[in-house]
């Protein structure tokens, strides 16, 4: 793997331009780095003390976009910015207007490999040196680890997954199996829905209906690499990581097996991390920001971004 930073960008397809972002309003952007294409949303924190802060990398799963971050009501991008948070939520490779990798089993560390010298590009262009936080959710979340586990040469000082773990029911597995041999495929909303919530009773406001914005298609091999590949690569990588590692599962999970003995052995695999904070959000499933728990869960992430960015984790 080559893990040069790469110094040829621009934003858009013209000459790279100096963008006026108001404080607290979430902007589209369109970054090109050595030919390749990443968008996504950021927003600045509006406190205005963001040197004092992180700045927040959020990487969404699969079959949704970055708008995945940023559902009125549900919105990471505005939570965080409103604490003083500059966030990035990136369109990983394939999604929104990111360039598509070529297609492989091993797409999520694909993913991490295309992303990580990549980062820089994105954080000059948004203004900023400052250290990074990654909060990566579901497939999203297995990026992230695989990305901290290439100890990028661009500060990084923690990272926070979600809906993410050590293994998945066998069924998921068979199904994906059965799908198409094609490079994207489309999951229904009403099937997606049944395994990205839990209780209707658990749900937040306008949930599920209001994440349907953020729908979109997804590469085939994502879905067979996390349930297969990437659980017989997870602890090698895992092993891998040396920052704080914050890790959630939803109590009403349907996509992994979430035992309290499996998602303790989870936390476990991060062995050369220091600090590790492995648990189960009750009341939630998969998408734990679109449940009534999910402020005070994205709270939480950013109280760790916070301890982590001044190495006084708890």
């Amino acid at each position: 793997m080559e893990t040069r930073v790469p110094t040829a960008w621009t934003v858009g397809a013209g000459p790279r331009e100096e963008i006026d972002m108001s404080t607290g309003k979430v902007e589209n952007f369109e970054v090109v780095v050595d030919g390749g294409t990443l968008t996504g949303l950021r927003v600045r924190g509006t406190t205005g003390d963001g040197a004092n802060r992180p700045l927040v990398l959020a990487v969404h799963g699969g079959t949704y976009t970055s708008r995945y971050f940023d559902i009125e009501g549900h919105s990471l991008l505005q939570r965080a910015a409103d604490q003083g948070f500059d966030v990035i939520a990136v369109d990983r490779p394939g999604y929104g207007g990111s360039t598509q990798l070529p297609d492989a089993p091993d797409l999520i560390q694909k993913n991490a490999e295309y992303l990580v010298p990549r980062i820089p590009a994105l954080l000059e262009d948004f203004g900023t040196s400052a250290p990074v936080f990654m909060i990566g959710h579901s497939i999203g979340g297995a990026v992230v680890i695989s990305m901290a586990a290439l100890q990028p040469a661009w500060t990084l000082v923690g990272i926070a997954v979600s809906g993410v773990g050590l293994k998945t029911p066998p069924e998921s597995a068979e199904a994906y199996a059965q799908f198409p041999q094609v490079y994207f495929v489309d999951l229904p909303a009403p099937m997606k829905d049944q395994v990205m919530f839990g209780p209707a009773e658990t749900r937040g406001a306008g949930m599920p209906e209001a994440s349907h914005v953020a729908n979109t298609h997804c590469p085939l091999n994502e879905l067979l690499d996390i349930t297969g590949g990437w659980q017989d690569r997870v602890r090698d990588i895992a092993a891998r990581v040396r920052v704080p590692v914050h890790a959630r599962m939803g109590e009403h999970e349907a996509l992994w097996i979430t035992t309290p003995d499996l998602v303790d052995d989870f936390g476990r695999a991060f062995s050369s991390a220091g600090t590790v904070s492995s648990d189960i959000v009750r009341d939630a499933g998969h998408c734990i920001d679109f449940h009534r728990c999910g402020g005070a869960f994205q709270d939480d992430q950013l109280a760790f971004a916070l301890k982590s960015a001044s190495a006084d984790v708890a």
